[in-house]
């Protein structure tokens, strides 16, 4: 049994069962998406790597965690999602995570929780076998409580445009939030466009919905879609974590290596107290993030302001380890071929994706008795 919500007893730790699920992820990655295959894959034309996905998906179930034995998931929860996202992060990894497996399906299993709903659960199915990818259509830079797209529904058709929406352009099932009702909508049937995004490993499409026919499921739409959107900016933290531990590590490393005035850069006492304050605010972050985790969950009396907290203190601090990492490496981490660039534009994408630290720290302060 989980321990109850702000128990003494609850433990953030990672579990054995979640070291070993790190480490099949760690081991994929490693094995399929080193960073000389993400900076080849992101300059071609076709940037997310789904040959990858379907073996996350088929292979280890880590795109069907959340999902319930029933519906063919692993019955797990967002605790164990996180570490995968984390491992995503430290690998930049270009899947379409966020889009299908976190913010998709996070909406789907809230309308579920609300009642039965043969659709969500065809849907949901699919999504576990690894049978389809999925897109909540929603822009990237929505945040908890923030305002929702407008797509009108007319019966069963809608109509509306929705820009930036993560992962749609290899979506097969759209979820559309139009009025106060959630819809399923076959990609195919809508014009799905690819727009440039600051970051390549994480692409943003504009979705048009014209009289486009969708299946309406039960319960309360706009409930799924901000429950959803409060998931996916948990989770994010925990991709963020694991995108300032690379950024970390890997300067270390470099700094190791890099001899000047026939010493190693990194025994200068300037730049030992730089990763020695970075990596305090890692621990920190990492905290957090696992909080957040937790508080999805076990579904935690505190999980808004648990999750707010957490995405405001782990966007900040993966941004900074990235420019960090860029600033320590010198000339080469200036260049396209190192892939640093790559973290500080996931990271950069990142801070703004499911709401700015600013726009966190606005809705926090009334949740915590804090006045302007």
């Amino acid at each position: 049994m989980s321990p109850a919500p702000n128990s003494p007893d609850q433990d953030l730790l990672y579990s054995d069962v979640e070291e070993e699920l790190r480490a099949s992820v760690r081991a994929l990655l490693a094995a399929r998406a080193d960073s000389a295959k993400v900076l080849g894959r992101v300059e071609g034309e076709q940037s997310l790597d789904l040959d990858l996905w379907r073996t996350l998906a088929v292979d280890l179930g880590a795109t069907s965690l959340p999902i319930p034995e029933a519906l063919g998931g692993q019955g797990a929860g967002f605790r164990e999602t996180a570490v995968v996202a984390e491992e995503l992060g430290r690998a930049v990894a270009p899947v379409p995570f966020l889009g299908s497996a976190v913010l998709a399906t996070g909406a789907l299993l809230h309308l579920l929780g609300q009642g039965p709903d043969a659709q969500a659960e065809a849907a949901l199915t699919r999504l576990a076998e690894g049978a389809a990818t999925a897109a909540l259509v929603v822009p990237l830079s929505t945040h908890p409580g923030g305002p929702l797209p407008a797509v009108s529904a007319d019966g069963d058709a809608l109509t509306g445009t929705v820009r930036s929406v993560a992962d749609a352009a290899v979506a097969d099932l759209l979820v559309v939030l139009a009025g106060d009702g959630l819809f399923l909508v076959e990609a195919a049937a809508a014009q799905v466009s690819p727009v440039v995004s600051l970051d390549l490993t994480r692409p943003v499409a504009d979705v048009v919905l014209n009289a486009t026919p969708g299946v309406r499921l039960s319960g309360s739409g706009e409930a799924a879609v901000r429950a959803a959107v409060l998931v996916g900016a948990g989770i994010l933290a925990s991709e963020q974590v694991g995108i300032a531990e690379w950024c970390l590590t890997t300067t270390v490393a470099y700094l190791k290596e890099r001899y000047q005035f026939g010493r190693p850069v990194g025994s200068f006492q300037s730049l030992k107290h730089r990763l020695a304050d970075l990596w305090q605010e890692i621990v920190l972050a990492r905290a957090a993030a696992r909080a957040a985790a937790d508080a999805l969950a076990t579904g935690a009396e505190d999980l808004e302001i648990t999750v707010l907290v957490a995405q405001s203190l782990c966007a900040a601090v993966a941004l900074h380890a990235a420019e960090e990492a860029v600033q320590l490496h010198g000339g080469i981490g200036m260049t396209w071929e190192h892939p640093v660039h790559l973290y500080l534009k996931r990271a950069k994408a990142d801070e703004i994706a499911l709401g700015t630290p600013g726009r966190h720290r606005a809705a926090l302060a009334p949740l915590v008795g804090l006045t302007a």
